[in-house]
């Protein structure tokens, strides 16, 4: 969870011009009066009372897109060529895919906070298809074998890097001052206990685990836990959690109901903000076991947020029971591999049904617009038959097949449908 990069002292006057020149970019985009329109309809969804369904993409296969060299990087510093990266994105997707994005009128900037981690690492194989793709396929080594392994776990320490955040913060500054706000930021840490557990444990080891050791997992939930809630302490003590989000697990954030009174943006707190959590493998597990074993430690920590997204692509229509009664829950993630009808007719009007329509038509070896537009339709259809407020979120797509239009096209048809419902 921390930010270590490289940085120099002094900004060149190259990566200056650079990132001066897509920064007014973004400010005549933000300024466009269909933003707070765009923001509007994000904080009608997320409060329950949808004019229309909404659309996100994230996740892209950045390395597939560039078009006319609109995501060639230009900056030299380490540091400045990742915010470079970021602006061209969003300039990029404004472009061509926009769906419900909003461009928003400030930068935010990442304090540089150091230690907002347990202290162990992923031991890993990989295996690599495309070497351009940051999405390979991974076999982790079982480091958490007896109980003593477990102090592998450490309590965190954080602290910020005030010599480095001051740096990026005049660098920055410099740069955006008379163009785009410039706002330091913290972190708003998710709890995906088990996402970091299969990397340090294995995933058959975690799920033969559950069966054949309990109170082993018991005793790892339990540590992990305690280690994530005083990283929080620490991050809300110290000044260091981040502001109110525009994005939350790739949705759009945007509430009336956040921040909570008192908010001071020199010290947000838990409560001012989302967070989110899920726990992927437990796909395969009942709903019995994923309360015992994952929501039974981690609504310790939904408690203590203002709004609460869970899950990702575990199918959760079958475990609906249990999820909906974690605290300050408002978004339910709908996996490609959920029974839609089932999934609208349990969450009915109470949480939005954050649907997450499948990849793979993106990566077939010829992309069908219709079949895509069936899919999105049997979702959208679910939801009005139940009333059920419903955002379309494209994520985890790890090809296009190098051809970006398909990404394109796939935007195009989702805003028809979407306004076709609201019509």
């Amino acid at each position: 969870m921390s930010q270590n990069r490289g940085e120099s002292k002094v900004i060149s006057s190259n990566d200056k011009h650079v990132l001066r020149e897509l920064g007014k970019r973004i400010a005549e985009i933000a300024a466009l009066p269909v933003q707070q329109e765009t923001v509007a309809l994000w904080k009608a969804l997320n409060g329950l009372r949808p004019e229309r369904p909404m659309v996100t993409i994230d996740q892209v296969p950045w390395h597939e897109m560039d078009v006319d060299g609109e995501l060639v990087l230009r900056a030299q510093d380490p540091f400045w060529r990742a915010v470079e990266s970021q602006l061209r994105r969003t300039l990029y997707g404004w472009t061509h895919m926009r769906v419900d994005m909003v461009v928003d009128s400030w930068i935010d900037i990442p304090m540089k906070i150091d230690g907002a981690h347990l202290g162990i690492q992923a031991v890993e194989d990989r295996a690599v298809l495309d070497p351009n793709n940051d999405v390979v396929g991974h076999y982790y080594i079982d480091q958490l074998q007896t109980e003593d392994d477990l102090e592998k776990i450490r309590m965190p320490v954080v602290t910020l890097d005030e010599e480095a955040t001051a740096l990026r913060e005049a660098q920055a500054h410099e740069i955006f001052d008379g163009i785009l706000d410039v706002r330091m930021d913290g972190i708003v840490p998710m709890f995906a206990v088990w996402d970091r557990i299969v990397e340090w444990h294995g995933v058959e080891a975690s799920l033969l685990d559950l069966v054949d050791r309990p109170a082993f997992i018991h005793k790892m939930m339990a540590r992990i836990t305690d280690a994530y809630l005083a990283m929080l302490d620490q991050l809300e003590a110290q000044g260091l959690l981040g502001r109110p989000q525009s994005l939350i697990h790739c949705t759009g954030a945007y509430t009336d109901e956040l921040p909570a009174p008192g908010y001071d943006p020199a010290c947000p707190r838990s409560k001012d903000v989302w967070t989110a959590g899920m726990a992927q493998i437990f796909a395969s597990v009942s709903p019995r076991m994923h309360q015992a074993f994952d929501l039974d430690y981690a609504n310790r920590w939904y408690e203590r947020f203002g709004l609460v997204y869970y899950g990702c692509c575990e199918p959760l229509h079958a475990k609906l029971d249990i999820v909906r009664k974690i605290p300050n829950l408002r978004k339910i993630s709908m996996s490609p591999w959920v029974d839609v009808e089932k999934g609208a007719e349990r969450i009915g009007r109470d949480f939005v049904f954050s649907r997450k329509p499948s990849p793979a038509f993106l990566a077939v070896d010829a992309f069908d617009g219709d079949a895509v537009a069936a899919d999105l339709a049997e979702t959208l259809q679910a939801c009005a038959r139940h009333g059920t407020p419903v955002e379309l979120i494209l994520k985890d797509i790890s090809t296009v097949r190098y051809e970006p239009q398909r990404l394109w096209r796939w935007a195009d048809i989702a805003m028809r449908l979407v306004n076709d419902a609201a019509a």
